[in-house]
């Protein structure tokens, strides 16, 4: 991954998202896909291959739309002693952890859709 699809990352999930979108894409599917594409619009700076770019459409959609992370983030509190199983966090910081979790996914399959998918179009 390089700074500039850090950059896109951080202005299409941040900056031009919406409280709508936000809020309702969890829900509904069409707040999903109008957040999914404007999400995109930064990474047609980097790659203007229909495939890389479906490449980060596609699992956002799904990252997003059906809140991926929290599993991943239940599979990772799994690691670790029984005795830790049941313990509780600070809500901030379970919320940061959801965040931080959710933003690695993304990142991850930005890098590799870029990275296996983009033709040179």
């Amino acid at each position: 991954m390089n700074l500039e699809q850090l950059i896109a990352h951080l202005f299409g999930d941040y900056v031009l998202q919406s409280k709508w979108m936000a809020h309702e894409k969890v829900k509904r599917s069409f707040p999903a896909l109008v957040h999914v594409i404007f999400y995109t619009i930064p990474f047609l700076f980097i790659t203007q291959s229909p495939l890389a770019l479906a490449g980060i459409m596609i699992p956002h959609f799904f990252i997003d739309r059906f809140g991926l992370a929290q599993y991943v983030v239940k599979l990772r509190d799994l690691i670790g002693p029984k005795s830790y199983k049941g313990k509780e966090v600070p809500v901030w910081i379970s919320f940061w952890l959801l965040v931080i979790a959710d933003n690695s996914i993304h990142l991850l399959t930005n890098m590799l859709a870029i990275k296996y998918l983009d033709c040179g179009c």
